[in-house]
């Protein structure tokens, strides 16, 4: 093939060097990355940067911003107002957390109700406020997917009003930017929902995740974040400088630091270019499936070195939106002076990390209150366009997939309550014919009152330490 000496020794140095290469890409060690994301500016619509807008992918409680637009609607068009009631039902009260937990039957009003879902991202007031303002569940759901469509959201669809795992409810990037667009265009009144760091109910301080980013990134007025395992850390974030406010959907962070930091980086690059491009609404199509189960786990946080490689603001060799196009970002994780964050006992200083990352604190921690309020009335029915009560189909209320997290918990508690039953009767039994020794299988005397576990069948799920990654 090659029939000249350089010709030969082009060959060889490619039989070297290329085996080579690959080796040392496939032991390099896996980087945190971001699936998809948009930075969109908020009046004219114009992409200034963008990867993967166009993938499917899971919204987590981002949803809870089309449960937002689809009350702030229901207000404007008079079927509601913020003091209408809202209960807690035994539907809406069964949702995991995260959650307020008021008892079955408590009232409060829409606008408690919204900001609660918007800062604290309650996943069963989301539930409760969807059956007070579309009369049911189901209800508020076809109205949720009735609004995606009219407002162009080509590639979202709707199963909760929360964000809970269902791989039947899907989105875009896209899409969420045209969302946030119109929520900040069509309910100004809204803004002040979602632009506090936290609430405080009775006793209780309740903390929003996007805490971080509204109190140290210079601007920032919004929007939502949201998690679940499938989706990675997303969020919807706005900043207004001098006037002008740009909106970022950042989906698929390997934590809450690195979400907010990209966000971060992301705006300081985008208030330097001007507002004109290619429209938002223009991105058409689907370019790929969402991330297959279990995205969490094959894309971690990039630890303290790999923030401070990707992130540092004392850093003056980032590569501007290629980033995240090598390992380092612009500077090599080996070459970080580890001195300046870690403490003296070898641990990363969290707050340091966060004063370079993000930038120091601009305003102080201050939650607004939040009560019950006093609810008066309920919301009118929601009716379709002809004025007929609103009807389902299979079609816009697709049955939920099985979330298999939910599932595998049911299977262990019925089996343990099974066999904890099984132990009891046996020992029952057992106690007829002869006396049970203190510490054998069959003595129930060790456990707790009013416990179902025998003694060492009991299990527990460690709960981690609060840590910003996780924010």
């Amino acid at each position: 093939m090659f029939s000249s000496p350089f010709g030969r020794l082009a060959s060889i140095c490619l039989t070297l060097v290329v085996p080579v290469l690959f080796l040392s890409l496939a032991m390099r060690p896996a980087q945190a990355d971001i699936g998809a994301y948009i930075l969109v500016d908020a009046r004219t619509g114009a992409v200034l940067e963008q990867k993967n807008a166009t993938r499917k992918w899971y919204p987590a409680s981002l949803t809870k911003m089309m449960t937002a637009y689809v009350t702030f609607k229901a207000i404007r068009e008079g079927r509601a107002s913020l003091n209408s009631a809202v209960v807690q039902s035994k539907n809406s009260i069964s949702e995991p957390p995260s959650k307020m937990g008021f008892k079955v039957g408590t009232r409060f009003t829409v606008d408690t109700a919204l900001k609660i879902i918007l800062i604290k991202s309650a996943n069963d007031v989301a539930v409760a406020l969807g059956e007070a303002i579309g009369g049911s569940e189901a209800n508020f759901i076809a109205m949720m997917n009735a609004e995606a469509r009219r407002l162009g959201m080509t590639n979202t669809r709707f199963t909760n009003p929360h964000g809970l795992p269902d791989n039947a409810q899907v989105t875009t990037a896209r899409d969420l930017a045209i969302l946030a667009m119109a929520l900040r265009q069509d309910f100004p009144e809204s803004r002040d929902y979602y632009k506090h760091p936290g609430i405080r109910f009775g006793k209780k301080a309740l903390r929003s995740a996007n805490r971080e980013f509204l109190l140290r990134v210079s601007g920032a007025n919004g929007m939502k974040t949201g998690y679940i395992c499938n989706s990675g850390y997303n969020v919807a974030a706005s900043v207004t400088r001098r006037g002008r406010t740009l909106i970022a959907i950042i989906l698929g962070a390997g934590s809450g630091l690195e979400r907010t930091a990209f966000a971060r980086q992301l705006f300081d690059e985008g208030f330097r270019k001007n507002g004109r491009g290619q429209k938002v609404t223009s991105l058409s199509g689907s370019s790929g499936a969402p991330p297959a189960d279990g995205y969490c786990r094959r894309n971690k946080s990039p630890g303290a070195k790999g923030y401070m490689a990707r992130f540092d603001t004392e850093n003056k060799t980032r590569g501007g939106f290629l980033f995240f196009a090598d390992a380092g970002g612009g500077k090599k994780e080996a070459e970080v002076d580890e001195s300046g964050f870690m403490l003296s006992n070898g641990k990363p200083d969290w707050a340091k990390i966060l004063d370079r990352t993000l930038g120091p604190r601009q305003v102080a921690y201050r939650p607004i209150q939040v009560g019950l309020g006093k609810p008066s009335g309920t919301p009118a029915a929601a009716v379709s366009a002809s004025g007929a009560p609103l009807s389902l189909s299979v079609e816009e209320i697709p049955l939920p997939a099985a979330n298999p997290v939910r599932r595998a918990q049911i299977e262990i508690r019925g089996k343990l309550q099974k066999t904890a039953a099984a132990a009891t009767s046996a020992a029952a039994i057992t106690e007829k014919t002869t006396q049970a020794r203190p510490g054998s299988a069959t003595d129930v005397s060790t456990a707790a009152p009013g416990s179902i576990f025998r003694k060492g069948l009991g299990f527990a799920v460690p709960v981690p330490a609060p840590s910003p990654r996780k924010q």
